[in-house]
């Protein structure tokens, strides 16, 4: 039976699918619980949260599933800024001052640091102690993997290449991701430079299965039982679903974002630095081409995240699609808006089928 995998055995779960964990807000508890309660694995991002916040949030998801469950957060990598200079500071808020203008959103000031420590985080998520740790963006650092071990959690890695997925894999996940360039969001390459690291889903899957020793779990493209059993089949020992989960009820995606990805808009995607700072794909918007010619000279993530989010936190509120990040793979337009238990079920049973249609393939082609 597909569903009995080693990920399924490993992380005590019913169904090889884990639900990929959005930043910036878009996660919620109600969906993260709505798809463990489902026998999946349900994700919450946490980059975004302060130490303090993780801990209540955790505890949430625990008050509403008694089944696993994971807690992602970003791996910082060292180009990452933790303060500008002032005239810096300043030449990036010019370039969006058109936008603030007509938002009617005041010029912000230099905050602190743009976002929270990893360190904090991480201790914090430890502490916590959620079923299933998982990150982005690199590889933890040993004491990471050791508290995580002594406290019985299991950790997933996020890998982009091949290269990736073994110093992964030698560092100790339990299991890895192996996150194809189709993939909505942001990318994760951290050994080599992005443009050197887009390997599509289906070429990166049965390389790093034949490259590693723990589960892999394959991710972009993959929206539907298709899907599934495509990844399957390819040595893939799970699914990770994100624009699918995205498009469901439980997120926090706002209206825009949502009716753009069931709309024929969500065919033309991109790759772009415009929202964060970081490349991350989106579905194609006035804001993404605008500043298309700037994307060299923008600020690096975390500054240019932090210097957009009221920008696209009042776009959403306006229901400006054009000026929001509409996060999305190249699947999206195999997505439908649904609850997440309605979108569990379809995988399942689509996946059945899929397979069944493959079996029963076989079947004539034995009888000639």
């Amino acid at each position: 039976m597909w569903t009995d995998t080693r990920f399924t055995q490993r992380f005590s779960l019913s169904l090889p699918i884990v639900q990929g964990p959005f930043g910036g807000g878009l996660s919620t508890v109600e969906l993260a619980a709505a798809v463990s309660s489902r026998g999946a694995l349900g994700s919450f991002g946490a980059h975004h949260l302060d130490a303090h916040e993780i801990p209540a949030m955790v505890a949430a998801i625990r008050a509403r599933t008694d089944r696993p469950f994971a807690i992602n957060l970003w791996v910082p990598q060292p180009e990452e800024p933790v303060s500008l200079a002032d005239d810096t500071f300043a030449a990036h808020v010019a370039r969006l001052r058109p936008y603030l203008d007509a938002l009617a959103l005041d010029a912000p000031t230099p905050p602190p640091r743009f976002s929270p420590p990893f360190e904090a985080q991480a201790l914090a998520a430890l502490d916590a102690a959620p079923p299933v740790l998982s990150v982005v963006m690199g590889v933890p650092p040993p004491w990471f993997f050791e508290a995580a071990r002594a406290k019985g959690l299991r950790v997933i890695g996020t890998a982009t290449t091949v290269d990736e997925a073994v110093a992964l894999d030698r560092a100790g996940v339990d299991a890895v991701v192996a996150s194809g360039a189709d993939a909505g969001g942001h990318r994760g390459a951290f050994l080599r430079p992005v443009s050197e690291s887009l390997v599509g889903t289906f070429s990166l899957v049965p390389q790093t299965a034949d490259a590693v020793s723990c589960p892999v779990i394959a991710a972009g493209g993959i929206a539907d039982g298709r899907g599934i059993a495509a990844a399957l089949t390819l040595g893939a020992d799970a699914v990770q679903v994100g624009t699918g989960f995205l498009a469901c009820e439980e997120s926090a995606a706002s209206e825009a974002h949502r009716a753009k990805l069931s709309s024929p808009d969500a065919r033309h995607t991109t790759l772009t630095r415009v929202f964060s700072g970081r490349t991350a794909r989106t579905i194609v918007n006035d804001f993404a081409r605008a500043l298309a010619a700037d994307e060299a000279s923008i600020a690096p993530y975390p500054a240019q995240n932090w210097l957009t989010q009221p920008i696209r936190r009042a776009a959403a509120l306006a229901g400006r699609a054009e000026w929001l990040s509409l996060w999305a793979g190249q699947a999206a337009p195999l997505t439908k808006r649904r609850r997440a238990r309605d979108y569990l079920d379809a995988l399942e049973s689509d996946t059945d089928a899929a397979f069944e249609a493959l079996s029963a393939r076989s079947r004539r082609a034995a009888r000639g």
